[in-house]
């Protein structure tokens, strides 16, 4: 075991999970620890909810995520979100959809095959998905969420030479599951420029993969019901301490999955909205008591992949 361990040590691994817990010396570009991320973020009313609840809590939400997708979404819609976070100066990342779980295959709602369903099944499926990306991108978005590392590669190969802007952001969507050091920097490797890791990570585990990789993670502090449903808000200290540069990230328990959403889950999809800001509000204040040199991005700080006016 311990040859084993040399050799992943000699590749620039971490031999074991970091159970001593290392503060982490790495950055954002503006040399911040930590950013928020209030995810499910489904439409523009929703946004502009974000944006009422955020200034009425005294809160700088540097990041949205939406999970229904590009292909859900009217040019309208996305360029209407576009406005809203360029006035803020906030990022916006879409998912890039479909996927196997809305597909016509059985496997990803079998029992013992759910684990394919944010993969793409087949080569057009891999296409529609491309398609989403260069959509968002032809409308201003700078970011979109992949769970697909063929997507990745070939979306990172489009950006390489041209067909999509050089500015453009890949966020590894929470579904990809990859969960340990060595998948994390393969994905690294591949193009990803942010990654959310699975919500039931340890902190050893989560210093480690922080000791092999230098893209920001991305962090459920409080993880939906399909996800885990963990509320692990006392720990937003420590993660910041040990995984910085990091998105603390405010999902909701006990709340019904809304994608894909639409105007049949407007209200539901507003009330999840303006309670994930709260539940972001109650992390800040557990910063503040606990972390208070724990330094925050400001907004439009450098590296965010906020929308362009078109």
């Amino acid at each position: 075991m311990e040859e084993t361990r040399r050799f992943l040590t000699s590749l620039g691994l971490p031999a074991g999970d970091a159970y001593d817990l290392p503060t982490s010396t790495k950055r954002f570009p503006d040399g911040a620890q930590y950013r928020l991320e209030i995810p499910s973020t489904e439409s523009g009313p929703a946004l502009a909810a974000i944006i009422e609840e955020a200034k009425r809590y005294e809160l700088t939400i540097h990041r949205i995520s939406q999970g229904s997708g590009v292909m859900l979404m009217t040019d309208a819609e996305i360029l209407e979100m576009a406005r809203l976070a360029i006035s803020q100066q906030m990022e916006i990342s879409l998912f890039a959809r479909p996927n196997a779980a809305w597909d016509t295959g059985a496997m990803a709602v079998a029992s013992g095959g759910k684990t394919v369903a944010p993969r793409l099944r087949g080569q057009e499926q891999l296409v529609h998905c491309l398609e989403d990306v260069r959509r968002a991108a032809a409308l201003g978005i700078r970011s979109v969420l992949l769970a697909d590392d063929g997507a990745l590669w070939v979306a990172n190969e489009m950006r390489q030479q041209g067909l999509l802007p050089p500015d453009m952001q890949f966020k590894i969507s929470v579904m990809m599951a990859s969960a340990n050091p060595a998948s994390i920097r393969l994905l690294e490797k591949l193009g990803a420029d942010t990654f959310n890791i699975p919500t039931d990570l340890s902190l050893p585990q989560i210093a480690a993969i922080r000791q092999a990789v230098d893209i920001p993670l991305d962090i459920y502090v409080e993880a939906p019901d399909d996800l885990g449903g963990f509320v692990r808000l006392y720990e937003i200290p420590e993660l910041i301490r040990i995984a910085a540069p990091v998105y603390i990230k405010f999902g909701l328990r006990n709340a019904p999955n809304i994608y894909p959403t639409g105007t049949h889950l407007a209200s539901t999809a507003l009330a999840l909205t303006r309670e994930r800001v709260r539940r972001a509000r109650l992390g800040m204040d557990i910063i503040k008591r606990y972390y208070p040199d724990a330094v925050m991005s400001q907004p439009g700080a450098s590296g965010l992949a906020i929308p362009h006016n078109l």
